[in-house]
């Protein structure tokens, strides 16, 4: 970490000792300093922390050894969770160098499935809060409680939920701001975000969920959710709050409701610096998982016929995301590359006659009712597959074990490598299982799913010789945090659809089935630091390209000491131990004294020394 490179000059460079006006007690207990047990000598003096420790000095890697242990002894994946929250609050080094250490045992914990627990009990298993909660009936005080979280060259990235849509479990209420901490937690693990410029918020608008409502616990506010003006004039007022406050920040819409989620983003995406994770990231992740698996079939997306079942704001999310690559590949309109896209939802599929039942972006996919020859009022899945025979079939329904084994061979009996992309979580919603799913194509889907699954065998080689598929995870972390990583670092003024199409190229790119027929679609989280420099390069080239970059002296060449790879890893965030180094309280900056959120100078309630 002291080793010198082009870019130690940068403000967000990682190298170097780090100003720190707290000692003693206060030092122990803010998550940013605390290095507990880690803390050398020379520090333990200048900080006043002599007394306050125990005198074995002990390495990083050997805490982390220790709290390894420590959570393997929790009983289930919940109990993990809440061990990995409170190790989180009191030391952000250590939580995340463990969390990265066994990051393919650990993601679906600190994520999808179990942070969808994790979220419907937030009310019961509440500690202490974090991220900034604001109010519906209180939109006056919004700018205030912004300000409160530093000034404007202290924040990079803000996630925002009103928690209407969480992670298929509906509606959660003022519980979506833990999904606004778990996204921030993964930009940093898998894209070096500074954990300390970012912010997690929740917009709470009441909600529709009795349960809630019936429950003495519930946090948030008890009332049915608002909804029309009064909710459009909250969110303007937080999104103009954050345009005045944050003009740097990244704006990550997550988790809103069907009815708000597109209509949000195109609201403000001509205005500020961006993105929706469920219309886009959703989309961007599944069109590279798309190209991934065309190119094995050795097919294009002039050839791509594409069912999308469930069409909620991530389905249609990937029907933009996919029309507009047809649009751009075969030099033709959104509206003719629609024709290669159907919809399917609750009523089946999504015909025109339908009018105002359907949102606007669903209108623009929906068929004529006479291209399906069926005497039936709902044209269901399976008519639709046989009417059209697509080669790729998304599933984002939430509805489990839609995907029947009929509907899946009638599927591979029109096409030899049917892609079949169940995503829905938590996983007890997939459509399919990816072991369901080879046993009726005789190995011959190429599959990606919404959460991890186990390596499948079968008697699918040549001669009948036993292989083991390899089952991608189409996830969003994948992507999302590259794509942010790349927009916070050029400074871009808005995210544009050249700099998606980048994104996806570049995931695309490093796709294990480009290598291996049999090997995932899409690269693993396991090397994903390197996907999301990967993926950050090409979206400021992009950025760059549209005019959109407002960063200046950004490297010209990619590759060197002097490049862009090395100019984005400079930045990235690494969960290291770096000096402290003892500034008055006269002298200090805000971050030096912790003091850019409130209350993060707090009682300890675990020890980790």
């Amino acid at each position: 970490m002291t080793k010198k490179s082009h870019f130690s000059h940068l403000p967000l460079s990682v190298r170097g000792p780090m100003d720190c006006a707290l000692r003693g007690d206060h030092l122990l207990n803010h998550p940013i300093f605390n290095k507990g047990s880690a803390f050398p000598a020379d520090e333990r003096r200048a900080f006043a922390l002599n007394g306050l420790l125990p005198a074995g000095e002990q390495t990083l890697a050997q805490q982390a050894r220790r709290a390894y242990e420590q959570y393997s002894t929790r009983a289930d994946a919940l109990a993990k969770n809440t061990f990995l929250t409170s190790l989180h609050e009191q030391n952000h080094v250590l939580f995340f160098r463990l969390v990265q250490n066994h990051l393919a045992e650990m993601f679906s914990v600190i994520y999808t499935p179990t942070e969808g627990d994790a979220i419907q009990n937030y009310s019961r298993l509440f500690r202490r809060p974090e991220g900034c909660f604001l109010r519906v009936d209180d939109v006056d005080g919004v700018f205030a409680s912004l300000r409160q979280w530093g000034t404007a060259d202290d924040i990079d990235y803000i996630v925002v939920t009103d928690g209407e849509e969480i992670l298929g479990i509906g509606d959660q209420g003022v519980g979506g701001v833990l999904i606004s901490r778990a996204k921030l937690i993964l930009t940093t693990l898998c894209a070096g975000i500074h954990p300390s410029r970012t912010l997690g918020v929740v917009l709470d608008c009441g909600t529709d969920n009795q349960e809630l409502l019936d429950d003495p616990l519930y946090l948030g506010l008890r009332q049915q959710r608002v909804r029309g003006k009064d909710y459009d004039h909250f969110v303007d007022t937080f999104v103009r709050s954050v345009r005045h406050l944050f003009p740097k920040a990244y704006l990550h819409f997550e988790d809103f409701g069907l009815g708000n989620a597109r209509r949000l983003l195109d609201t403000y995406r001509p205005q500020i610096s961006c993105f929706n994770d469920d219309v886009q990231g959703t989309g961007c992740v599944t069109l590279a998982a798309i190209m991934s698996g065309l190119h094995v079939t050795g097919e294009h997306l002039d050839d791509l016929r594409l069912v999308v079942f469930g069409a909620g704001s991530a389905g249609v999310g990937i029907a933009d995301q996919v029309c507009d690559a047809i649009a751009a590949s075969k030099g033709v309109s959104r509206a003719d590359a629609a024709k290669q896209i159907w919809l399917i939802d609750k009523p089946g599929l999504l015909t025109t006659d339908m009018g105002d039942k359907l949102s606007k972006t669903q209108q623009f996919f929906a068929k004529d009712r006479s291209s399906v020859d069926t005497a039936s009022e709902s044209i269901g899945l399976l008519d639709v597959i046989n009417a059209f025979q697509p080669n790729v079939l998304v599933g984002t329904s939430t509805k489990p074990k839609a995907f029947t084994k009929e509907i899946v061979q009638a599927m591979a009996a029109h096409v030899e490598r049917p892609i079949i992309l169940p995503l829905s979580n938590p996983t007890r919603l997939h459509e399919a299982v990816p072991c369901d799913l080879l046993e009726w194509t005789d190995g011959r889907a190429l599959i990606a799913t919404g959460s991890p699954f186990d390596p499948v065998k079968g008697n699918w080689g040549k001669d009948g010789n036993e292989v083991e598929i390899e089952v991608a995870e189409c996830n969003n972390s994948v992507v999302f945090p590259g794509i942010g990583l790349g927009a916070i670092l050029c400074r871009a003024s808005r995210v544009t659809d050249k700099m998606l199409v980048a994104a996806v190229s570049a995931v695309a790119d490093l796709s294990p089935a480009l290598q291996d027929p049999t090997a995932p679609l899409l690269p693993g989280i396991d090397n994903v630091r390197a996907v999301s420099v990967h993926i950050a390069r090409k979206v400021i080239r992009a950025a760059i390209d549209e005019g959109v970059s407002t960063q200046q002296d950004i490297p010209e060449t990619d590759e060197g000491d002097a490049g862009l790879d090395a100019w984005i890893r400079e930045q990235m965030w690494t969960p290291e131990y770096r000096p402290l180094q003892y500034v008055s309280i006269q002298d200090a900056t805000r971050q030096a004294v912790g003091q850019r959120a409130p209350g993060q100078i707090y009682t300890r309630r675990d020890s980790w020394a």
